[in-house]
């Protein structure tokens, strides 16, 4: 009996929620991005990867690869989530076991499919696909096959919004030419190693021998690749586990130089990943602080904790004591603050201070040159007054909308949300009264 495993990828899901809530941006080449001189890119629309642009590709780069016509669009990391939730709520209404990988990708199996044919999947995927439009808005892409390895090869077939169902009878047919690269593990270092022994293919792969392949790549690593170049993956789609690590971190226009820019740029991350702790239900034993330095060098130190707590004074102070200055590192560009060892049981604090003094005699774990993985830029925030592009407001008599611009005194305001087409435009002095920075929830329009 056929299996099938289906792997969903919302297109371009950042920059498809801005192109949802504000509708004037509906085909327009649209960056979410950093606006810093160092900020990086979170999500390209379509539009935009025609120029080349793309995800952690730096602002500027791809800026400059768009051209006039690119939108720059301050990140809104509540909207993703909430449009997310959704989707994702959606999914569990036709599917009882989801894997989400993230935000906005998963794997299903759902047990009316096993046996079934290959237009009987394709007509399920696109039903399902069509709900999502239908509630959300939001576009996505289907790929099915016989394990994860090849549903996941088929979803980026299928972009943008398709369908694409790799049956088994044709796996090895379909698979076999495609780049080495398209399988999972297979990054420029294993890429490499493969070239040197001359696989450029998945079925260049599939033809060496077991031990060719241990030879070169190693044992477990080089077996499994070898299996999935072969078409064998019978991985279990099954829920992840609980998140093992909560954190944030934040890239700024400027070096910090000070004590007192350092101390608010922990103070920041502290409580930003703080808040993420709390929707997250469990207390915390280990923070970690991590700097990344003007020369991109990045340090990390630890300390432990004899329990497990969400009390934020004392998650904030055992940051602020992990921190080194500038005068020890030199000038700092990036600051994270990261909980582990999350427990559902902790403890409340009575003694805050006394908890601080703990801390401090917490186990330190110092370790230098860590890699750095950004999956969505840290939007630095300004000290300058007056209104940012791309802001959320609210005004009593136009409703929510959002700034497209602002400068010599005065504010440029598009109103427009999901559910009202593209908006109008007003201007206004910046000292408004009336207009105020708003919820950009509610740029979503949805009643719950």
């Amino acid at each position: 009996m056929q299996r099938w495993v289906l792997h969903i990828d919302m297109d371009a899901f950042y920059a498809s929620v801005e192109q949802l809530t504000r509708p004037t941006l509906r085909g327009r080449p649209v960056l979410v991005a950093g606006v810093s001189g160092r900020g990086v890119v979170a999500g390209a629309s379509y539009e935009a990867r025609k120029f080349g642009a793309r995800s952690a590709m730096p602002t500027q780069q791809a800026a400059r690869l768009v051209g006039y016509s690119a939108v720059l669009v301050t990140p809104r990391r509540a909207v993703y989530e909430a449009a997310s939730r959704r989707v994702f709520q959606l999914i569990a209404s036709r599917v009882d076991i989801v894997e989400q990988l993230s935000i906005d990708e998963a794997f299903m199996e759902p047990a009316e499919l096993a046996g079934a044919t290959e237009a009987e999947v394709t007509r399920w995927a696109d039903d399902l696909r069509a709900l999502i439009r239908e509630e959300t808005g939001l576009p996505s892409s289907i790929g099915a096959g016989s394990g994860k390895q090849y549903a996941k090869i088929a979803s980026g077939h299928a972009k943008p919004a398709g369908t694409f169902v790799i049956p088994g009878d044709r796996q090895l047919e379909i698979l076999h030419p495609m780049p080495v690269s398209e399988l999972w593990g297979v990054g420029p270092v294993t890429g490499a190693k493969l070239a040197q022994i001359g696989v450029q293919t998945i079925g260049d792969l599939a033809n060496l021998s077991e031990r060719e392949v241990a030879i070169s790549l190693g044992g477990a690593t080089g077996t499994q690749l070898w299996n999935l170049a072969r078409g064998i993956d019978d991985r279990p789609v099954a829920p992840r586990a609980e998140a093992k690590q909560i954190s944030a971190e934040h890239t700024y226009l400027r070096d910090l130089t000070t004590h007192a820019d350092v101390d608010a740029a922990v103070t920041r991350a502290a409580e930003a990943a703080h808040r993420r702790l709390l929707l997250d239900g469990r207390g915390s034993r280990t923070v970690t602080v991590k700097l990344k330095m003007a020369d991109f060098r990045i340090e990390s130190r630890s300390a432990t904790l004899p329990y497990a707590t969400d009390d934020p004074e004392t998650l904030r102070a055992t940051a602020l004591r992990l921190v080194r200055y500038p005068e020890e590192v030199g000038p700092i560009r990036l600051v994270g603050v990261s909980y582990s060892g999350l427990e559902s049981a902790r403890q409340d604090v009575l003694f805050p201070e006394l908890d601080r003094q703990i801390a401090s005699a917490a186990d330190d774990d110092f370790e230098s040159g860590v890699s750095d993985h950004v999956e969505e830029p840290a939007v630095p925030e300004t000290s300058e007054p007056g209104w940012r592009a791309t802001q959320d407001v609210h005004h009593p008599e136009f409703g929510h909308g959002w700034v497209q611009g602002a400068g010599h005194g005065i504010v440029s305001v598009r109103f427009e949300t999901r559910a009202t087409g593209p908006g109008f435009t007003r201007t206004f002095p910046v000292d408004d009264p009336d207009l105020r920075p708003a919820d950009p929830l509610a740029s979503l329009a949805w009643e719950d």
